[in-house]
């Protein structure tokens, strides 16, 4: 299985809306963290779908360790 990339090793808060989905970058390669631009083209990985339930500010992975994915479980932590 390939490793993604590690954009930073923190989470990303994001005010998202209630009703709108979002396309969370699996790879680390997207220049949009932590959504999809379309980079993981020619690789084993695909965006995350999301819709959100309400609006607030969630936290996103960063690092896409996370095996709660697409939000931030502290992965990140355990990471060199």
């Amino acid at each position: 299985m390939a490793t993604p990339e590690i954009p930073q090793k923190a989470p990303m808060p994001v005010d998202i809306e209630e009703g709108r989905k979002y396309f969370w970058c699996s790879c680390g390669k997207s220049k949009r963290q932590p959504f999809c631009d379309g980079s993981h083209e020619g690789t084993d990985f695909l965006p995350m779908s999301y819709t959100a339930e309400k609006t607030r500010t969630l936290y996103f992975c960063a690092c896409k360790h996370t095996k709660g994915a697409p939000l931030c479980d502290g992965s990140h932590n355990a990471l060199d």
